[in-house]
Protein backbone atom coordinates (compact mmCIF):
# COMPACT_ATOMS: atom_id res chain seq x y z
CA UNK A 1 0.00 0.00 0.00
CA UNK A 2 2.76 2.15 1.04
CA UNK A 3 4.25 1.45 -2.22
CA UNK A 4 1.09 2.20 -4.12
CA UNK A 5 1.15 5.59 -2.38
CA UNK A 6 4.30 6.59 -3.17
CA UNK A 7 4.15 5.52 -6.78
CA UNK A 8 1.22 7.44 -7.12
CA UNK A 9 3.04 10.97 -5.83
CA UNK A 10 5.62 10.16 -8.01
CA UNK A 11 3.69 9.82 -11.20
CA UNK A 12 2.00 12.82 -10.19
CA UNK A 13 5.18 15.16 -9.91
CA UNK A 14 6.41 13.59 -13.12
CA UNK A 15 3.42 14.85 -14.62
CA UNK A 16 4.38 18.23 -13.04
CA UNK A 17 7.88 18.75 -14.33
CA UNK A 18 6.87 17.57 -18.07
CA UNK A 19 3.40 20.30 -17.91
CA UNK A 20 6.40 22.60 -16.78
CA UNK A 21 8.56 21.97 -19.33
CA UNK A 22 6.00 21.79 -21.84
CA UNK A 23 4.98 25.46 -20.72
CA UNK A 24 8.42 26.94 -20.63
CA UNK A 25 9.02 25.06 -24.57
CA UNK A 26 5.87 26.98 -25.48
CA UNK A 27 6.77 30.10 -24.18
CA UNK A 28 10.41 30.11 -25.30
CA UNK A 29 9.09 29.16 -29.24
CA UNK A 30 6.82 32.09 -28.99
CA UNK A 31 9.70 34.45 -27.72
CA UNK A 32 11.88 33.11 -30.52
CA UNK A 33 9.68 34.17 -33.19
CA UNK A 34 8.64 37.27 -32.42
CA UNK A 35 12.10 38.07 -31.64
CA UNK A 36 13.51 36.34 -34.87
CA UNK A 37 15.01 37.51 -37.81
CA UNK A 38 11.67 38.15 -40.09
CA UNK A 39 10.38 40.48 -37.32
CA UNK A 40 13.25 42.85 -37.98
CA UNK A 41 13.13 44.37 -34.46
CA UNK A 42 9.04 44.83 -34.69
CA UNK A 43 9.94 48.05 -35.32
CA UNK A 44 8.67 50.36 -38.16
CA UNK A 45 11.47 49.38 -40.86
CA UNK A 46 10.75 46.41 -43.27
CA UNK A 47 7.18 46.42 -41.87
CA UNK A 48 8.25 44.71 -38.83
CA UNK A 49 6.10 45.52 -36.46
CA UNK A 50 2.89 45.06 -39.26
CA UNK A 51 4.47 41.09 -39.35
CA UNK A 52 4.40 41.11 -35.66
CA UNK A 53 0.37 41.93 -35.36
CA UNK A 54 0.00 39.63 -38.06
CA UNK A 55 1.80 36.54 -36.08
CA UNK A 56 0.00 37.47 -33.11
CA UNK A 57 -3.53 37.74 -34.93
CA UNK A 58 -3.37 34.24 -35.94
CA UNK A 59 -2.63 32.65 -32.97
CA UNK A 60 -5.60 34.14 -31.64
CA UNK A 61 -7.68 32.50 -34.51
CA UNK A 62 -5.93 29.33 -33.67
CA UNK A 63 -6.74 29.48 -29.89
CA UNK A 64 -10.35 30.22 -30.87
CA UNK A 65 -10.43 33.67 -29.52
CA UNK A 66 -13.29 35.55 -30.65
CA UNK A 67 -11.98 39.43 -32.31
CA UNK A 68 -14.25 42.43 -31.21
CA UNK A 69 -14.45 43.98 -34.51
CA UNK A 70 -16.93 43.35 -36.96
CA UNK A 71 -14.56 42.42 -40.10
CA UNK A 72 -13.21 40.06 -37.53
CA UNK A 73 -9.21 41.05 -37.86
CA UNK A 74 -9.00 41.58 -34.32
CA UNK A 75 -7.04 44.93 -35.24
CA UNK A 76 -7.68 48.08 -34.06
CA UNK A 77 -6.00 50.70 -36.23
CA UNK A 78 -4.19 53.64 -35.32
CA UNK A 79 -1.05 55.45 -36.88
CA UNK A 80 1.49 58.08 -35.51
CA UNK A 81 4.55 60.15 -36.62
CA UNK A 82 7.90 58.10 -36.50
CA UNK A 83 11.63 58.55 -37.51
CA UNK A 84 13.19 55.33 -38.70
CA UNK A 85 16.69 54.58 -40.33
CA UNK A 86 16.34 52.25 -42.91
CA UNK A 87 19.81 52.94 -44.88
CA UNK A 88 23.10 53.26 -44.62
CA UNK A 89 24.77 53.33 -40.82
CA UNK A 90 27.99 53.68 -40.58
CA UNK A 91 30.98 55.56 -38.25
CA UNK A 92 34.51 55.63 -38.67
CA UNK A 93 36.57 57.51 -35.85
CA UNK A 94 40.16 58.74 -37.68
CA UNK A 95 40.46 55.02 -38.92
CA UNK A 96 38.75 53.10 -36.61
CA UNK A 97 35.58 51.71 -37.88
CA UNK A 98 32.91 51.86 -35.04
CA UNK A 99 30.41 49.24 -34.51
CA UNK A 100 26.51 50.31 -34.75
CA UNK A 101 24.37 49.23 -31.73
CA UNK A 102 27.61 48.06 -29.95
CA UNK A 103 29.94 50.69 -29.69
CA UNK A 104 27.45 53.78 -31.15
CA UNK A 105 23.92 54.78 -31.40
CA UNK A 106 22.18 57.99 -33.58
CA UNK A 107 19.91 59.79 -31.66
CA UNK A 108 16.49 58.03 -33.06
CA UNK A 109 15.32 61.72 -34.00
CA UNK A 110 18.69 62.22 -35.88
CA UNK A 111 18.64 63.32 -39.82
CA UNK A 112 20.69 62.27 -42.39
CA UNK A 113 24.29 62.71 -42.95
CA UNK A 114 26.70 61.74 -45.35
CA UNK A 115 30.38 62.62 -45.42
CA UNK A 116 33.74 60.11 -46.62
CA UNK A 117 36.05 63.00 -44.81
CA UNK A 118 35.27 65.80 -42.16
CA UNK A 119 36.97 67.69 -39.65
CA UNK A 120 36.44 67.24 -36.06
CA UNK A 121 36.58 70.14 -33.51
CA UNK A 122 36.51 69.41 -30.12
CA UNK A 123 34.31 71.13 -27.84
CA UNK A 124 34.90 70.76 -24.11
CA UNK A 125 31.26 72.06 -22.25
CA UNK A 126 32.21 71.56 -18.47
CA UNK A 127 32.56 75.51 -18.27
CA UNK A 128 29.10 76.33 -20.19
CA UNK A 129 26.89 77.29 -17.12
CA UNK A 130 24.24 79.15 -18.86
CA UNK A 131 22.36 79.59 -21.83
CA UNK A 132 23.71 82.78 -23.14
CA UNK A 133 27.40 80.83 -23.40
CA UNK A 134 25.79 77.62 -24.83
CA UNK A 135 24.06 79.99 -27.30
CA UNK A 136 27.82 81.81 -28.11
CA UNK A 137 29.27 78.43 -28.83
CA UNK A 138 26.16 77.28 -31.00
CA UNK A 139 26.53 80.26 -32.73
CA UNK A 140 30.03 79.07 -34.33
CA UNK A 141 28.74 75.67 -35.44
CA UNK A 142 29.45 75.37 -39.05
CA UNK A 143 27.43 72.02 -40.97
CA UNK A 144 30.92 71.80 -42.65
CA UNK A 145 32.55 70.40 -39.38
CA UNK A 146 31.76 67.68 -37.05
CA UNK A 147 31.91 68.90 -33.29
CA UNK A 148 33.01 66.50 -30.40
CA UNK A 149 31.08 67.86 -27.93
CA UNK A 150 32.65 66.25 -24.27
CA UNK A 151 31.08 66.79 -20.78
CA UNK A 152 27.50 66.93 -21.96
CA UNK A 153 26.03 65.74 -18.60
CA UNK A 154 27.90 68.90 -16.91
CA UNK A 155 25.94 71.00 -19.54
CA UNK A 156 22.78 68.98 -19.51
CA UNK A 157 22.96 69.64 -15.60
CA UNK A 158 23.38 73.43 -15.43
CA UNK A 159 20.69 73.95 -18.41
CA UNK A 160 18.21 71.31 -17.20
CA UNK A 161 18.44 69.43 -20.36
CA UNK A 162 17.35 65.75 -21.17
CA UNK A 163 18.68 64.36 -24.57
CA UNK A 164 15.41 65.33 -26.53
CA UNK A 165 15.62 68.82 -25.19
CA UNK A 166 19.13 69.07 -25.95
CA UNK A 167 19.05 67.22 -29.38
CA UNK A 168 16.33 69.94 -30.47
CA UNK A 169 18.46 72.85 -29.43
CA UNK A 170 21.45 71.87 -32.05
CA UNK A 171 21.46 73.37 -35.41
CA UNK A 172 21.97 70.95 -38.59
CA UNK A 173 25.20 69.31 -38.74
CA UNK A 174 27.01 66.23 -37.39
CA UNK A 175 27.71 66.13 -33.25
CA UNK A 176 29.41 63.85 -31.16
CA UNK A 177 28.73 62.52 -27.93
CA UNK A 178 31.02 60.30 -25.73
CA UNK A 179 29.18 58.18 -23.37
CA UNK A 180 30.48 56.07 -20.65
CA UNK A 181 28.78 52.72 -20.21
CA UNK A 182 25.69 51.06 -21.62
CA UNK A 183 24.22 52.67 -24.37
CA UNK A 184 20.16 52.26 -24.93
CA UNK A 185 17.95 53.09 -28.14
CA UNK A 186 14.75 54.86 -28.53
CA UNK A 187 12.11 55.28 -31.15
CA UNK A 188 11.46 58.97 -31.80
CA UNK A 189 8.28 60.64 -33.07
CA UNK A 190 10.03 63.66 -34.31
CA UNK A 191 13.30 64.70 -35.72
CA UNK A 192 15.99 66.79 -35.51
CA UNK A 193 17.99 69.20 -37.80
CA UNK A 194 21.59 67.75 -35.70
CA UNK A 195 23.04 64.47 -36.69
CA UNK A 196 23.91 62.84 -33.47
CA UNK A 197 25.73 59.63 -32.14
CA UNK A 198 26.56 58.70 -29.17
CA UNK A 199 29.64 56.60 -28.85
CA UNK A 200 31.10 54.39 -25.81
CA UNK A 201 34.07 56.46 -24.80
CA UNK A 202 35.88 53.28 -24.05
CA UNK A 203 36.63 52.22 -27.59
CA UNK A 204 36.94 55.99 -28.73
CA UNK A 205 40.79 56.68 -30.37
CA UNK A 206 42.69 59.10 -28.28
CA UNK A 207 42.70 61.51 -30.79
CA UNK A 208 39.94 61.99 -33.49
CA UNK A 209 41.02 64.75 -36.20
CA UNK A 210 38.92 63.24 -38.61
CA UNK A 211 35.67 60.89 -39.53
CA UNK A 212 32.87 59.48 -42.06
CA UNK A 213 29.71 59.05 -41.39
CA UNK A 214 26.75 57.82 -42.87
CA UNK A 215 23.01 57.99 -41.90
CA UNK A 216 20.08 57.59 -43.79
CA UNK A 217 16.85 58.58 -41.91
CA UNK A 218 13.37 58.54 -43.28
CA UNK A 219 10.43 60.74 -41.25
CA UNK A 220 6.99 58.87 -41.31
CA UNK A 221 4.62 61.50 -41.02
CA UNK A 222 1.73 58.98 -40.42
CA UNK A 223 2.98 55.09 -39.56
CA UNK A 224 -0.38 52.93 -39.43
CA UNK A 225 0.10 50.50 -36.17
CA UNK A 226 -2.32 47.89 -34.53
CA UNK A 227 -3.66 47.43 -31.47
CA UNK A 228 -4.43 43.45 -31.41
CA UNK A 229 -7.34 42.53 -29.77
CA UNK A 230 -9.38 39.44 -29.04
CA UNK A 231 -11.48 37.21 -26.08
CA UNK A 232 -13.07 34.73 -24.36
CA UNK A 233 -17.18 35.11 -23.34
CA UNK A 234 -17.74 34.50 -20.02
CA UNK A 235 -19.82 31.52 -19.41
CA UNK A 236 -22.06 33.67 -16.50
CA UNK A 237 -20.65 37.36 -17.09
CA UNK A 238 -19.96 38.09 -20.36
CA UNK A 239 -19.95 41.68 -20.07
CA UNK A 240 -17.57 41.43 -17.20
CA UNK A 241 -13.93 41.85 -18.26
CA UNK A 242 -10.55 40.65 -16.96
CA UNK A 243 -7.50 42.26 -19.21
CA UNK A 244 -4.37 40.38 -19.95
CA UNK A 245 -1.72 42.94 -21.82
CA UNK A 246 1.37 43.35 -23.26
CA UNK A 247 3.03 45.47 -26.10
CA UNK A 248 4.50 43.85 -29.06
CA UNK A 249 6.56 47.02 -30.49
CA UNK A 250 9.73 47.01 -29.75
CA UNK A 251 12.71 49.33 -32.09
CA UNK A 252 13.46 47.97 -34.71
CA UNK A 253 16.58 48.49 -36.93
CA UNK A 254 18.92 51.27 -36.71
CA UNK A 255 19.73 50.69 -40.62
CA UNK A 256 20.24 47.89 -42.64
CA UNK A 257 21.66 45.29 -40.92
CA UNK A 258 21.56 46.49 -36.79
CA UNK A 259 18.39 44.86 -35.59
CA UNK A 260 17.05 45.33 -32.11
CA UNK A 261 15.35 41.86 -31.22
CA UNK A 262 13.45 43.00 -27.83
CA UNK A 263 13.06 39.27 -26.79
CA UNK A 264 12.98 40.30 -22.98
CA UNK A 265 11.30 43.26 -24.07
CA UNK A 266 8.84 42.47 -24.79
CA UNK A 267 8.54 39.50 -27.24
CA UNK A 268 8.63 37.72 -23.88
CA UNK A 269 5.74 39.14 -22.01
CA UNK A 270 3.72 38.70 -25.01
CA UNK A 271 4.66 35.22 -25.37
CA UNK A 272 3.03 34.73 -21.34
CA UNK A 273 -0.06 36.65 -22.70
CA UNK A 274 -0.46 34.36 -25.61
CA UNK A 275 -0.03 30.93 -23.40
CA UNK A 276 -2.44 32.47 -20.98
CA UNK A 277 -4.78 33.00 -23.92
CA UNK A 278 -4.23 29.66 -25.56
CA UNK A 279 -4.71 28.40 -21.72
CA UNK A 280 -8.31 29.98 -20.78
CA UNK A 281 -9.84 29.44 -24.41
CA UNK A 282 -9.28 25.94 -23.33
CA UNK A 283 -10.64 26.62 -19.76
CA UNK A 284 -13.63 29.97 -20.24
CA UNK A 285 -13.95 31.62 -16.50
CA UNK A 286 -17.45 32.69 -15.36
CA UNK A 287 -16.38 35.98 -17.04
CA UNK A 288 -14.73 37.10 -19.70
CA UNK A 289 -11.07 37.69 -20.39
CA UNK A 290 -9.69 39.82 -23.23
CA UNK A 291 -6.48 39.48 -24.34
CA UNK A 292 -4.81 42.95 -25.82
CA UNK A 293 -1.45 43.48 -27.59
CA UNK A 294 -0.38 46.90 -27.62
CA UNK A 295 1.96 48.82 -30.05
CA UNK A 296 3.31 52.01 -30.32
CA UNK A 297 4.53 51.74 -26.42
CA UNK A 298 8.31 52.54 -27.29
CA UNK A 299 7.22 55.34 -28.70
CA UNK A 300 5.44 56.68 -25.99
CA UNK A 301 2.60 54.17 -24.60
CA UNK A 302 0.93 55.17 -27.88
CA UNK A 303 -1.11 52.26 -28.03
CA UNK A 304 -2.86 52.13 -25.36
CA UNK A 305 -3.46 55.91 -25.00
CA UNK A 306 -5.37 55.54 -27.96
CA UNK A 307 -7.47 52.30 -27.06
CA UNK A 308 -8.09 54.14 -23.50
CA UNK A 309 -9.10 56.83 -25.32
CA UNK A 310 -11.03 54.09 -28.02
CA UNK A 311 -12.16 51.49 -26.48
CA UNK A 312 -14.06 48.03 -27.93
CA UNK A 313 -16.26 48.01 -24.73
CA UNK A 314 -17.22 50.17 -21.19
CA UNK A 315 -13.93 50.61 -19.19
CA UNK A 316 -15.97 50.49 -16.03
CA UNK A 317 -16.72 46.71 -17.05
CA UNK A 318 -12.89 45.96 -16.48
CA UNK A 319 -12.75 43.48 -13.24
CA UNK A 320 -8.64 44.40 -13.39
CA UNK A 321 -6.21 44.92 -15.89
CA UNK A 322 -2.70 43.02 -15.44
CA UNK A 323 0.10 44.03 -17.85
CA UNK A 324 2.89 41.76 -18.53
CA UNK A 325 6.19 43.35 -19.80
CA UNK A 326 10.07 41.98 -19.86
CA UNK A 327 8.77 39.17 -17.90
CA UNK A 328 11.37 36.46 -19.37
CA UNK A 329 13.70 36.22 -16.46
CA UNK A 330 11.63 36.21 -13.13
CA UNK A 331 15.22 34.16 -11.19
CA UNK A 332 14.53 36.85 -8.46
CA UNK A 333 11.33 37.03 -8.23
CA UNK A 334 8.94 39.60 -9.80
CA UNK A 335 7.70 43.30 -8.88
CA UNK A 336 4.14 44.59 -8.88
CA UNK A 337 3.44 48.25 -10.26
CA UNK A 338 0.41 49.47 -8.97
CA UNK A 339 1.11 46.94 -5.76
CA UNK A 340 0.12 49.94 -3.70
CA UNK A 341 -2.82 51.25 -5.30
CA UNK A 342 -4.50 47.55 -6.06
CA UNK A 343 -3.62 46.37 -2.53
CA UNK A 344 -6.40 43.67 -3.02
CA UNK A 345 -5.16 42.12 -5.97
CA UNK A 346 -1.43 42.41 -4.75
CA UNK A 347 -2.32 40.74 -1.25
CA UNK A 348 -3.82 38.01 -3.50
CA UNK A 349 -0.91 37.05 -5.32
CA UNK A 350 1.26 37.45 -2.44
CA UNK A 351 -1.24 34.81 -0.81
CA UNK A 352 -1.27 32.39 -3.37
CA UNK A 353 2.58 32.72 -3.85
CA UNK A 354 2.76 31.74 -0.49
CA UNK A 355 0.90 28.57 -0.87
CA UNK A 356 2.00 27.43 -3.96
CA UNK A 357 5.77 28.26 -3.80
CA UNK A 358 6.01 30.01 -7.41
CA UNK A 359 8.08 32.87 -7.07
CA UNK A 360 11.15 33.34 -4.70
CA UNK A 361 10.07 36.85 -3.83
CA UNK A 362 7.01 39.11 -4.86
CA UNK A 363 7.95 43.30 -4.80
CA UNK A 364 5.68 46.18 -4.52
CA UNK A 365 6.03 49.28 -6.38
CA UNK A 366 4.05 52.05 -6.52
CA UNK A 367 2.23 54.02 -9.81
CA UNK A 368 4.79 54.78 -12.68
CA UNK A 369 4.53 55.95 -16.10
CA UNK A 370 6.68 52.53 -17.41
CA UNK A 371 4.51 50.12 -19.51
CA UNK A 372 0.57 50.08 -20.61
CA UNK A 373 -1.24 49.83 -17.88
CA UNK A 374 -0.63 53.68 -16.97
CA UNK A 375 -3.36 54.67 -19.36
CA UNK A 376 -6.22 52.29 -17.71
CA UNK A 377 -4.79 53.64 -14.19
CA UNK A 378 -5.64 57.43 -15.56
CA UNK A 379 -9.15 56.84 -16.21
CA UNK A 380 -9.82 54.93 -13.15
CA UNK A 381 -9.90 51.11 -14.30
CA UNK A 382 -7.72 48.72 -11.79
CA UNK A 383 -4.95 47.71 -13.79
CA UNK A 384 -1.25 46.32 -12.50
CA UNK A 385 2.47 45.83 -14.34
CA UNK A 386 3.99 42.76 -13.77
CA UNK A 387 7.76 42.49 -14.17
CA UNK A 388 10.68 39.44 -13.84
CA UNK A 389 13.50 40.62 -11.27
CA UNK A 390 16.13 39.33 -13.84
CA UNK A 391 19.75 38.81 -13.53
CA UNK A 392 21.16 40.25 -17.29
CA UNK A 393 21.51 43.48 -17.80
CA UNK A 394 20.55 43.66 -22.05
CA UNK A 395 17.49 46.16 -22.24
CA UNK A 396 16.80 48.35 -25.58
CA UNK A 397 19.94 47.03 -27.00
CA UNK A 398 21.15 44.82 -29.44
CA UNK A 399 22.06 41.46 -27.25
CA UNK A 400 18.42 41.38 -25.90
CA UNK A 401 18.36 37.81 -27.80
CA UNK A 402 15.88 35.14 -27.63
CA UNK A 403 18.73 32.82 -26.14
CA UNK A 404 20.03 35.56 -23.56
CA UNK A 405 16.52 35.09 -21.92
CA UNK A 406 16.92 32.15 -19.25
CA UNK A 407 12.93 31.41 -18.80
CA UNK A 408 13.82 31.59 -14.90
CA UNK A 409 9.94 30.91 -13.36
CA UNK A 410 8.46 31.61 -16.62
CA UNK A 411 6.03 28.88 -16.23
CA UNK A 412 6.00 29.33 -12.56
CA UNK A 413 4.30 33.13 -13.20
CA UNK A 414 2.17 31.30 -15.67
CA UNK A 415 0.97 28.79 -13.33
CA UNK A 416 0.66 31.71 -10.36
CA UNK A 417 -1.57 33.90 -12.73
CA UNK A 418 -3.87 31.15 -13.62
CA UNK A 419 -4.09 30.57 -9.90
CA UNK A 420 -4.98 34.38 -9.60
CA UNK A 421 -7.50 33.98 -12.19
CA UNK A 422 -9.79 31.14 -10.66
CA UNK A 423 -9.24 32.86 -7.40
CA UNK A 424 -10.80 36.19 -8.63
Amino acid sequence: MKKTILLFFLLCALRATVAAQTEKRWIKHQIATLAGTTMHGRGYVDKGVEKAARYIGRKYREFGLLPFTADSTYFQDFSFPVNTFPGAMSLKLQRKAMKPGEDFIVNAASASYFTDKIRVQKIDLSEVKDSLGWNNIKKDFRYSRAYLLEHYDTLANYLHFNSRSFAQSLPMGLFIIPRHGKITWTVATDTTAATIFYVEDTVMPRRIRKLAAQVQHRFVASHTCHNVLGFIPGTEHPDSFLVFSAHFDHLGEMGKNIVFPGAHDNASGTALMLYLGHYFAAHPQPYSIAFMAFSGEEAGLIGSDYYTRHPVFPLNTIRLVINLDMTGDATNGITVVNAVEQKKAFSLLKELNEKGAYLPEIKERSQSRNSDHYHFSEKGVPAIFIYGNGTKPYYHDVFDKAQEISLEHIDDLARLLIEFVLAI
